[in-house]
């Protein structure tokens, strides 16, 4: 654990914004955007700031794009709050890294997520080798494939552009969204998988993204299924646990709230309640 004092150590980017400014990459987890809705309603906090990088688009106001909390940006707009409390950081910092959650399934067998998949308009299955699926979804020749056991896969095409291919992939996601659990996992191993989950009785591979992509995909409104994209962002803000009240209030203008948050920092960090933890932690109260 580092005090604030620490050389390297220096304060995240916390600013207040617009709602109406944020802009997901992804779609909402509703029945977490509902459970955070009621947590934020009963804590009168914003414990976590979401992440999202500014984009400036020609002769608009700024606008971010959500990088990592979608569901408390939705769950902050449903209970009708203006403004938002976000870590804003650059997209192009080399220290962000981008990838890929995949679903390993349980409680629903391979054979009925075939037949669901079937049944989906405008979606071709064909089966391949797991080396020759990989090969497809590298060249994003397939938009997914599914592994029932480590020799075979199914690969998944369909749709002539970005968002018929976004579309597909939330139809396939819903297929078991709701339905069967699925467990996020980040190799595309089947047997790691079940080494983790001994239930998980099908793989969900999702392709790699860059950055531009998902840029591409919030401004286009194609939005990913929720739950594939993964930020690692250095110097995270956490359990900042900002008052709604001050996020809520109409009456105060933006740039109002935004010196009340400089000012609310600044204490903090003048009363040494500001720490950077150096090795990896653990949490037990999310």
């Amino acid at each position: 654990m580092s005090p604030a004092g620490h050389s390297d150590f220096k304060l995240p980017d916390l600013r207040i914004v617009p709602v109406s400014s944020l802009v997901p990459h992804e779609r909402e987890d509703e029945s977490r955007t509902r459970r955070l809705s009621e947590r934020l309603r009963r804590s009168g906090h914003l414990k976590n700031p979401p992440i999202a990088t500014p984009i400036a688009p020609p002769h608009r106001e700024e606008r971010f794009v959500v990088l990592d909390g979608a569901n408390r940006v939705a769950a902050t707009a449903t209970a009708g709050l203006p403004h938002m409390l976000i870590q804003a950081v650059r997209y192009d910092d080399p220290e962000i890294q981008l990838s890929t959650w995949h679903h390993a399934i349980s409680g629903s067998s391979f054979e009925a997520l075939e037949r669901e998949l079937a049944a989906l308009p405008g979606l071709e299955r064909r089966p391949e080798g797991l080396s020759q699926a990989r090969a497809l979804l590298a060249r994003r020749e397939a938009i997914a494939y599914v592994v029932a056991d480590e020799d075979r896969a199914l690969t998944l095409h369909g749709g002539r552009g970005l968002y018929e291919r976004n579309a597909l992939l939330n139809a396939v996601v819903d297929i078991y969204r709701e339905r069967a659990p699925f467990h996020r996992v980040m190799r595309d191993s089947l047997a790691d998988a079940r080494a983790r989950f001994p239930d998980v009785t099908a793989l969900v591979v999702f392709p790699r993204f860059h950055p531009d992509e998902i840029l591409e995909i919030a401004s286009s409104g194609a939005r990913l299924p929720a739950g594939i994209t993964r930020h690692l962002i250095p110097w995270r803000a956490l359990r900042v646990n900002i008052p709604l009240e001050i996020l809520a209030d109409p009456a105060r203008p933006l740039g109002e709230k935004n010196r009340w948050l400089e000012g609310w920092i600044a204490e903090r960090v003048a009363q040494k309640q500001v720490r950077f933890y150096e090795e990896s932690t653990v949490l037990f109260d999310e």
